[in-house]
């Protein structure tokens, strides 16, 4: 991630565009590009939404990363030590002997 995350600070730095990434408009930008992935899906059944056109998957998906580590970067994280904490609070939140094969809450197992 280090390496896509200089070449997304490269791009934005040569436009100038920094300027525009503050933390609000980051977060909006990720909730805007998140929509934008849904979308893909919209009216989709369970079964059909595999069935979907996989260029605009990727390009939705990469707008979502893409903003997620500017956003690590504008607070000074490290998008795989966050990933890999948040799976071990989880780990904690949902042992396998209570959480396996439901889609439950921690709070409700």
């Amino acid at each position: 991630m280090r390496e896509a995350t200089k070449a997304l600070i490269e791009f934005r730095d040569a436009r100038d565009w920094k300027q525009f990434h503050d933390p609000k408009n980051l977060a909006s930008a990720l909730g805007i590009e998140a929509a934008e992935l849904n979308e893909v899906f919209l009216w989709k059944s369970t079964e059909g939404s595999r069935d979907v056109d996989i260029n605009r998957v990727k390009e939705e998906l990469a707008d979502v990363f893409a903003y997620a580590l500017l956003m690590a970067e504008a607070f000074g994280l490290d998008p795989e030590q966050i990933v890999l904490d948040k799976v071990k609070a989880n780990a904690k939140k949902y042992p396998v002997d209570k959480a396996k094969g439901t889609a439950a809450k921690y709070t409700e197992l």
